[in-house]
């Protein structure tokens, strides 16, 4: 027997109030609960690019991000990224930095449906080669980071409510992102300092 799967609810402060299944939680009325944002880079700077599976409760079909996904409860965030990334892409890592520790957002799909989260983003650097999980992932490409960055920022590309508002503020930490700062884990929301 397994057990439900369930996310950290969180006020508006950061703080943890809660948790709920994560089946129950994205709805008309989402409450607002922690989550991250991965952007899987190569040594050439390129980003991975991923399109949601197409039975995804959330903007199914869309092209977001690298990887996407909420801490257990009492789950490290970026143990959470590790974990995710594994699960839904084959890759394994060592090391996740941190980028935009208190990113936040809630975007509405035209169902309906709301997704709310408290969301920090990570940077991860690799040298495989992804090999997806078809329960998570459609589809995969990569794309310099420029040209990824510029064709979001100029409504070229379609993705997903999430992205489209992270990069501009990834763009913000230079040009190149692999000699991006990371912030420090002290800036994390205190539910996400675990």
């Amino acid at each position: 027997m397994t057990t439900e799967e369930h996310v950290v609810l969180v006020d508006g402060d950061g703080n943890r109030i809660g948790t709920a299944p994560k089946t129950l939680v994205h709805g008309a009325e989402t409450p607002l609960h922690l989550a991250f944002s991965s952007y899987v880079f190569n040594h050439d700077g390129s980003v991975l690019l991923t399109r949601r599976a197409d039975h995804k409760i959330t903007w199914p079909s869309v092209w977001t991000n690298s990887c996407c996904g909420h801490p257990l409860p009492d789950e490290p965030l970026d143990q959470a990224v590790t974990r995710r990334l594994s699960y839904e892409l084959g890759l394994s890592v060592e090391r996740v930095d941190l980028m935009l520790p208190s990113f936040a957002y809630r975007a509405v799909m035209a169902n309906g449906v709301v997704e709310h989260e408290l969301c920090p983003v990570y940077r991860v650097v690799v040298d495989a080669r992804e090999a997806p999980n078809p329960d998570e992932v459609g589809e995969t490409r990569w794309m310099p980071w420029k040209e990824f960055a510029d064709g979001v920022r100029n409504g070229l590309l379609s993705v997903s409510p999430w992205c489209r508002e992270q990069v501009p503020l990834l763009e913000e930490l230079g040009s190149d992102p692999l000699s991006w700062e990371p912030a420090p884990r002290d800036e994390l929301p205190p539910a996400a300092r675990v």
